[in-house]
């Protein structure tokens, strides 16, 4: 069966350090991904290859493929703009822009020359609900979204996200800076969203991988130690250096 996203022996230098080693990693469609590893082993590095967003760092450059839908995104003829409505991308600290909270979700179709005011408004509910905000904030979608609280924000963020109907969504450590109350709503929201979309979530919380992924991949010093079935990850890795990780012997 094709996947939705491959990466066939990837590499990442930045300058002549060598950050991504030879990954090769498959994740199929419709599925929720979690990459685990200590601080700077590279997945988040890894998660920002599937949308380009290293292109913008100095001194990147990378070797290998990643496909998406069968499409390598790195070949000359790929707009990353194009690219980019199909990926969308939730940051680990809520960043609502300082608008209205519709002209948040609605950005990314604004940018595309959109002003048909039937889509946005319903291009606005169909997100927010999406996001699992629409109850709390229909009444007062002119309000500015940084009067929101965090957990609101980033469930806002995620709407944002979702509004242009991307295919696949990537998530850095999007519940690290929120309240568990905000943490399990974002929680329980990926694991309805997966029916739409295909999630790569980057944690540092094994306990958060364990409930919200179908797989998980644990890098270490740039390389893709073991990827496999959540569960099977977490009860029974096949490498020591994945049990060591998971039951706190470094991190």
């Amino acid at each position: 069966m094709n996947k939705k996203l491959e990466a066939r022996n990837v590499n990442v230098y930045y300058d002549q350090t060598h950050v991504i080693k030879g990954v090769n990693l498959g994740i199929d469609m419709n599925s929720v991904t979690a990459f685990i590893g200590p601080s700077g082993c590279g997945k988040s590095t890894f998660l920002r290859l599937y949308n380009r967003m290293n292109d913008l760092i100095e001194g990147f450059r990378k070797d290998g493929q990643i496909l998406i839908d069968g499409k390598e995104i790195y070949e000359n003829g790929m707009r990353v703009e194009d690219l980019r409505k199909k990926v969308g991308m939730v940051f680990q600290k809520p960043n609502p822009f300082p608008k209205s909270i519709y002209e948040n979700v609605i950005y990314g179709l604004r940018i595309r020359g959109i002003n048909n005011k039937k889509m946005l408004d319903e291009t606005v509910e169909r997100s927010l609900r999406q996001a699992a905000l629409w109850d709390e904030v229909k009444d007062n979608l002119k309000k500015s979204a940084l009067a929101l609280s965090g957990g609101q924000q980033q469930r806002l963020c995620i709407a944002r996200a979702i509004a242009t109907e991307p295919s696949v969504l990537l998530m850095d450590e999007p519940a690290s800076a929120l309240d568990p109350i905000s943490t399990s709503k974002v929680e329980d929201l990926i694991y309805e969203l997966k029916s739409q979309f295909t999630i790569i979530i980057v944690t540092h919380n094994m306990q958060q991988a364990g409930r919200v992924s179908d797989h998980t991949a644990f890098f270490y010093l740039g390389e893709l130690v073991e990827y496999d079935e959540t569960k099977k990850i977490f009860t029974n890795p096949a490498d020591t250096r994945t049990q060591d990780y998971i039951t706190g012997r470094f991190g």
